[in-house]
């Protein structure tokens, strides 16, 4: 009886979960350079001395980082650009606002009177920065809610031995 490659050792955190180690980074990405050049499931894990299973999932797991990697440039981009843009609408939310008619100030008493246009626009354009956010992390996506139990009906008024 032949003996089925198994999965090399792979160490667990303290909640028992495995950990990703940079040699199993390397055999993954391994994984991923052996299919490339057409080998199947079968012949990768021969190759890498695993399971097929293994394998299997190697390859997945290093495409995903392929994805995963130029992905998260993107992201911190987008932030970068967002956090200059909040900047620049709390500079409009923080300096003094005086509203104009055809070309001049308008006062009240010795007072310019305030405008409070663009401190109310600029507070609705950093509600839409803050949201963009938001989206971009990930922190209002939809959680999933089960609901258990049962129905219980009750008969009112009526025989159930006359229902059989």
């Amino acid at each position: 009886m032949s003996e089925q490659p198994t999965e090399p050792s792979q160490p667990r955190g303290p909640n028992g979960k495995w950990i990703y180690t940079p040699e199993g980074a390397e055999r993954d990405a391994e994984a991923a350079r052996l299919r490339a050049r057409g080998l199947s499931y079968r012949a990768i894990a021969a190759e890498l001395g695993v399971d097929l299973h293994t394998a299997h999932n190697a390859v997945k797991r290093a495409l995903a980082a392929i994805v995963q990697e130029p992905a998260e440039d993107v992201r911190r981009m987008e932030l970068e650009r967002l956090d200059a843009l909040y900047e620049a609408a709390m500079g409009v939310l923080e300096r003094e606002h005086v509203t104009v008619s055809q070309g001049k100030i308008i006062y009240q008493g010795d007072e310019p009177l305030l405008d409070d246009g663009p401190v109310l626009q600029a507070i609705d354009r950093l509600l839409r920065i803050q949201e963009r956010r938001a989206k971009l992390l990930g922190l209002d996506a939809a959680t999933k809610t089960q609901v258990s139990g049962g129905v219980r009906y009750e008969l009112v008024g009526i025989d159930p031995e006359q229902l059989k």
